[in-house]
């Protein structure tokens, strides 16, 4: 008889150390992300995730202070640098998938980060714990358009969130998968606006980033969205 409980998931920690050298003057930041190596998990870092890390480190004078909130964060490397870089920070993750939302506090555990609010949160859903959030000023998200059925269940969370922050902001990056889907009519339904981000206007051009080989060759691309105005009409 097997009286063992539920078996701990096997975890490795991998580092990210964000550089700069700007004036003689050097900077950097590491960060410690634990990865998930049983299969049915998944819990990696994807590159769409290191890539979104690095628009924040190149932008963290503007991050600092800021209300944040990671939205889909799994192992929450975006939302644990902001914070490491002086964000107030809050990591969610579906609340049908509780091993996510662990995860996510096992990434603030492993980075001392005792501050982080961590709280299930399900697109699409307007539920307690979404109605409860502060107010925002940035709305964080890596390669959350994965499956197209649930493209429209994120934008209707992002644009609830936008509403209530006018003038907050939504920063995505994703991984280029199929060129057969486009989120532009959900865009105009919900009255989104969004521009495109040149990787290489925050050195994210590269093969190899924050000391690891991410993104690699894939293709990622990077969008801020806002809240439609008249000009944008």
């Amino acid at each position: 008889m097997n009286n063992r409980g539920p078996e701990t998931p096997s975890v490795a920690h991998r580092i990210f150390t964000f550089e700069e050298t700007k004036n003689d003057t050097h900077e950097s930041l590491s960060v410690s992300i634990p990865e998930v190596l049983d299969a049915q998990y998944g819990m990696y870092v994807w590159p769409s995730a290191v890539v979104l890390a690095q628009y924040i480190w190149t932008r963290r004078t503007e991050v600092k202070d800021k209300t944040v909130l990671e939205l889909g964060a799994g192992v929450s490397l975006p939302g644990v640098l902001a914070s490491r870089c002086g964000a107030k920070v809050i990591l969610s993750d579906d609340a049908n998938a509780p091993a996510c939302v662990q995860n996510c506090r096992r990434s603030c555990e492993a980075n001392d980060l005792s501050d982080v609010l961590t709280l299930p949160l399900t697109w699409g859903e307007i539920s307690p714990q979404l109605l409860e959030l502060p107010p925002l000023h940035l709305i964080l998200a890596s390669d959350v358009f994965y499956e197209p059925r649930d493209f429209e269940d994120i934008l209707v969370t992002v644009a609830f969130l936008l509403r209530k922050n006018p003038n907050a902001q939504f920063w995505v990056t994703y991984q280029e998968r199929s060129a057969d889907w486009s989120i532009e009519a959900l865009l105009h339904k919900w009255k989104l606006a969004c521009i495109n981000v040149d990787l290489e206007t925050f050195e994210a051009n590269k093969s190899e980033l924050a000391g690891s080989n991410l993104p690699g060759s894939h293709t990622i691309q990077m969008m801020i969205m806002t809240l439609k105005t008249n000009k944008d009409t």
